[in-house]
């Protein structure tokens, strides 16, 4: 199907991923704290904070996209 791979498409993949990559640093995150290493949780808390920060500005501008894909 020639869909599957717009833009749109391919970003969306992107996004999904990168909230799957954000869950999966944080399961990771609380087993490194519960190990003992506070100050690794607290470094990659802050990488998970850009992440997140990121993943709404990605999620907008998807939106924009998909709407001018169909208008």
């Amino acid at each position: 199907m020639p869909g599957d791979y717009s833009l749109s498409e391919v970003l969306e993949r992107m996004y999904t991923n990168q909230l799957a990559l954000e869950a999966a640093l944080m399961e990771l995150t609380l087993y490194v704290e519960q190990l003992g290493a506070p100050e690794v949780g607290d470094n990659v808390r802050g990488a998970l904070q850009t992440l997140g920060e990121n993943a709404g500005h990605i999620k907008q501008g998807l939106a924009r996209l998909k709407k001018l894909e169909i208008g």
